[in-house]
C-alpha cells in the first residue's frame, strides 16, 4: 500500500502553455492540524527525491517535530508519485510530459494546502535545493500568507552556470543510443550511469575527495566504489524522463518568471515578506554563497548564515553529513521559535 495520499487537481494549464490532463499530485502529512490550523509547515521535494527522501529531517528531536507541528510534503511533478511521464497515459507520457516550472510546482501545492486543509497562514517553508527553489518561490508568490522560510543549499533562480552544469547531465543521459528520444522500452542504463559521473563532480567539493571523505566517513573502499554505489546507484532507480522533466524545471527555476513580477528579479525578492534564513554551503559548487548573498542583500527581512563545510551541495543532502544536518535544524528551531 502507498504510504501518500493524491490530491486530485484536475486539468492544469502550465506556464509553458500545455495541460497536465487529470493532474495528481501525491504528499505525505506529519503531525495534526491543530485547531487554529497555525501549526504548518511545508517542506518541498529535491531533484528526483520524494517524501521518503525528506523523512531525515522530520523527527520528535528536530526542529521539523510532528509532535508540534502539521508538516506536509508535496511531491514535485515528474519525480514519479505527481504526475510524471512515467505515470501518464500517451499521448502526453515519455517525452511529449508538458513542461513544468518550479512557479507551476507551488501554485498547485497552494490549491492542496488551501483546498484540501483550509490553511490560510504557513509557520515555515523550508527545503534542500530544489527544494530551495520552491521556498523561494513560496515567499515571493504568497508572501502573505507564508511567515518564515529557510532555504538551504539552493537559489531563487537557476544561474547560467548552474544550467551549464545540468546540460551536461542533459547531455550525457540522452547521448545513449537506448534513449530513443525518450520512448525506450527500457530504462537507457548506459546513459543515466554516465549522467551520475557528471554528476559526481558537482554534488561535492574538491576538498570532499581530497580529504577521501567518501572513504573515511562514507565507508566505500575506493573511488570507484563511491562512483558506482552511490551516484550509479542513485540515477539507475530513477526514470530517464522524470529526471529530464524536473531537470527542465530546475533549468527554468525563476522567482521573477511570472505574472507577478514579469521577470523583475529584484522587485520579486524584495517581495518576500516572511523572516528568512538563507544557507549556502560554502563549498557548494552549483549553488554558491555569492548567489545567496545576492538575495539576501533584496530580501527586506532576511539574513545570510553560510554552513562552512567540505560536504558540498550534498550538505543538506539526505542524511549525509551529520554536523551540517546539526547546523541546519539549529537554525530551523532558532527560526519557528522567533
Amino acid at each position: 500500500m502507498a504510504d501518500y495520499e493524491i490530491f486530485e487537481l484536475g486539468d492544469v494549464v502550465l506556464q509553458s502553455g500545455q495541460t497536465i490532463r487529470g493532474a495528481q499530485m501525491a504528499y505525505k502529512t506529519y503531525g495534526k492540524l491543530n485547531e487554529a490550523k497555525d501549526n504548518v509547515i511545508v517542506y518541498p521535494c529535491w531533484y528526483s527525491g520524494t517524501h521518503l527522501e525528506n523523512e531525515w529531517l522530520i523527527s520528535e528531536s528536530m526542529a521539523l517535530d510532528p509532535r508540534k507541528y502539521f508538516i506536509i510534503v508535496p511531491n514535485m511533478f515528474g519525480n514519479g508519485l505527481s504526475s510524471s511521464p512515467s505515470n501518464t497515459p500517451a499521448p502526453y507520457n515519455a517525452s511529449r510530459f508538458p513542461k513544468v516550472t518550479a512557479y507551476d510546482n507551488v501554485v498547485q501545492q497552494h490549491r492542496l494546502v488551501t483546498e484540501k486543509f483550509g490553511i490560510s497562514k504557513i509557520k515555515l517553508v523550508t527545503g534542500w535545493s530544489m527544494g530551495a527553489l520552491q521556498t523561494f518561490h513560496w515567499g515571493a508568490i504568497f508572501p502573505d500568507m507564508v511567515e518564515r522560510i529557510l532555504p538551504f543549499q539552493g537559489s531563487a533562480k537557476c544561474s547560467r552556470h548552474n544550467f551549464v552544469f545540468l546540460e551536461g547531465v542533459k547531455a550525457a543521459l540522452q547521448a545513449d543510443a537506448a534513449f530513443a528520444d525518450g520512448f525506450y522500452k527500457e530504462q537507457p542504463a548506459k546513459g543515466l550511469r554516465a549522467a551520475s559521473r557528471v554528476y559526481a563532480g558537482w554534488g561535492f567539493s574538491q576538498t570532499f575527495y581530497r580529504v577521501e571523505a567518501d572513504l573515511k566517513k562514507m565507508g566505500y573502499a575506493s573511488l570507484e566504489d563511491f562512483l558506482v554505489g552511490f551516484w550509479e546507484g542513485w540515477l539507475l532507480s530513477k526514470d530517464a524522463n522524470n529526471l529530464l522533466t524536473m531537470l527542465s524545471t530546475w533549468q527554468n527555476g525563476d522567482i521573477s518568471n511570472n505574472p507577478l513580477y514579469g521577470g523583475d528579479y529584484k522587485k520579486a525578492l524584495s517581495s518576500i515578506k516572511a523572516k528568512a534564513i538563507v544557507m549556502p554551503a560554502s563549498t557548494d559548487l552549483y549553488f554558491p554563497p555569492e548567489d545567496s548573498a545576492f538575495e539576501v542583500e533584496n530580501m527586506p527581512n532576511a539574513e545570510l548564515r553560510v554552513v562552512k563545510t567540505y560536504w558540498g551541495h550534498f550538505a543538506g543532502g539526505p542524511g549525509t553529513s551529520p554536523d551540517d544536518i546539526k547546523t541546519i535544524d539549529a537554525a530551523l528551531k532558532e527560526l519557528l521559535a522567533s
